[in-house]
């Protein structure tokens, strides 16, 4: 049996990458898809595969990327690789940004969606502490925020506002039923 693509989306601060990772720490059935991404590998933040532009286009014509997509002026894609893991039965979650959801949704047979949530003022304290935005950058992602998932896609709402421990186990929860 394969494993489910579960695409993990929220706005920027919400803790998508936190909580992807404490989700694999806690549960072996999880792998965690490493990002192709325009821009440099020292960017910090999550763990990804920094390239140039010419580097990323050069590796989709040659068909290395399951699903590819463009959002803040930058490319993202998830590599090929990650249909290994998933024909290996594990469940592999990625940071896919909202309009990259239909593509995935045709790209992959088991697509699962968790939207994570957080209040305003948690995202607001949470951007300024990355330290990567000026105050009208943050205020432009803040106004961001409330948007919707594209039409005919469910997802579970997940609210991150609170405690890591607490979204971790709501979500594993969701995945592998109560007590995971």
């Amino acid at each position: 049996m394969s494993g489910r693509f579960i695409a993990v989306v929220g706005p920027s601060g919400v803790g998508k990458d936190s909580v992807m990772e404490a989700m694999a720490a806690r549960d072996p059935r999880i792998a965690l898809a490493r990002r192709v991404i325009t821009r440099p590998s020292a960017a910090g933040g999550e763990d990804f595969d920094g390239v140039t532009t010419a580097e990323f286009k050069a590796q989709e014509t040659a068909g290395q990327f399951a699903l590819s997509w463009e959002a803040h002026q930058m490319h993202y894609a998830i590599p090929m690789s990650v249909n290994a893991l998933l024909q290996a039965g594990l469940d592999v979650l990625a940071n896919l940004s909202r309009s990259a959801l239909l593509p995935a949704m045709k790209q992959f047979e088991r697509l699962e969606i968790i939207h994570l949530t957080a209040k305003r003022d948690v995202l607001a304290e949470r951007l300024a502490a990355r330290g990567r935005e000026t105050k009208t950058e943050i205020l432009h992602r803040l106004d961001r925020a409330p948007l919707t998932l594209p039409d005919g896609l469910t997802a579970w709402n997940i609210d991150n506002s609170g405690p890591l421990d607490r979204t971790v186990q709501t979500a594993l929860d969701h995945l592998y039923g109560s007590g995971a």
